[in-house]
Order: structure tokens, then sequence, then C-alpha cells
């Protein structure tokens, strides 16, 4: 997105989330997904408010829960199309045990539906023992977990898991992922790298 787009975005949707208007901020989320992509609109617009809003106040908190709301609102509709599903591909979107936030992995699906792309997504907070059911059922190809704080960021808890399943590509997303991921597992940075893994896990062999 060029500089001065980006500044627009910020400002509308400050403005929004501070009215504690989340429809709003859902309206212009969808609109610049539209305008310049998921990725763009996510590492250039979503997360950095989303740092800047982080509330420590009552009137702080009331604004970011806005913004979350909206955010999440606006990619959760994004390039939906009632009574058509996209293939999964084979990808899991899960939340570590106990963490409550997940709009990176909305993000993420988000961008594999403006791909074309669907994904399994289990949403926050997925217990170790459920998620290991989850591939036991849904046999997919590639893992993505999403963590936001160290406290649910276990690494080596992620690498166990992605040992005992050694031919799952197995991911660690968001800032919780403080410590170093050892073989087989491997961090992703960015939601365009989580793009191009997940995309990748779906072409043949």
């Amino acid at each position: 997105m060029p500089a001065e787009a980006v500044e627009t975005a910020h400002k509308q949707v400050r403005l929004a989330a501070e009215d504690l208007d989340g429809s709003r901020v859902a309206t212009l989320v969808l609109e610049f997904a539209d305008g310049w992509g998921v990725p763009a609109l996510w590492e250039q617009v979503c997360r950095p408010l989303l740092v800047q809003l982080s509330g420590r106040t009552a009137a702080e908190i009331a604004v970011e829960r806005a913004l979350c709301e909206g955010v999440r609102v606006g990619l959760d509709v994004y390039r939906r199309e009632p009574g058509r599903s996209l293939p999964t591909g084979g990808v899991l979107l899960a939340g570590a045990e106990k963490e409550a936030h997940s709009l990176g992995l909305h993000a993420l699906a988000a961008a594999l539906r403006e791909r074309g792309r669907g994904c399994l997504h289990l949403g926050p907070a997925l217990p170790w023992s459920a998620l290991t059911s989850a591939v036991h059922r849904a046999v997919p190809h590639t893992v993505v977990l999403w963590s936001q704080t160290p406290v649910t960021g276990r690494a080596y808890r992620l690498v166990r898991f992605a040992r005992d399943f050694p031919l799952l590509r197995v991911y660690g997303a968001g800032p919780g992922w403080i410590e170093p991921l050892a073989a087989p597992a491997r961090r992703l940075d960015t939601l365009s790298a989580a793009v191009d893994v997940c995309l990748d896990a779906t072409r043949p062999r």
C-alpha cells in the first residue's frame, strides 16, 4: 500500500474504533482488503493499529475491543460466498492451548480465500489433545498454530507435537513464539509467508 493510503486507512479505522463503531471498522476492512489485498491490509494497517490501541484504561480497552471485533468480522466475511465451500487444501489453523487471541488466523483464512483456497479453522485456545484428535480425523498436510504471548507459546510443546506427526508440516505463528523452534517445527513471521506455505501444501508433489 502507498504511504498516503496507509496513513488514511490508519486514521479512518482508528476513528471508527474510538467511536466504538465495530460495524464501520468491518466495512473499512472489507474496503481496504478489496483495494490492496489482505496481506497488505494486515501487515500495514491492522497489526500496527492493534499494537497502538492496546488497552490499558477502561476506555482504551473498550476501543481495543471495538477494533478487534470489527477487524474479525470484516476478515470473516471477506470473499465468503453463501452455499459455496472452498477446498481446505489440507490446511488446519488453530490457536495454541489457552490462547484467547486469534485475529492473525482470521487474517490468514481471509488471505487464503482471496487466493481461492479454504482451510479448517478451529479457532482460539485449542487444547493439545483436541489438536491431536483433529489431525487424526482431518489428516491435514499443514498445521499453523497461533500464539499471542509467551505464556501460550510453548516452543518445546510445539516441537514435540511436530515430532509426533513426522509427515505433517507444523508452523508457529504470532508474537508468542519467542523461543527458537527446533526442527521439524518452523516459525512464520509474516502473513505473506504463511499464505505461501499453506498454498504450497496444496500443490501436487
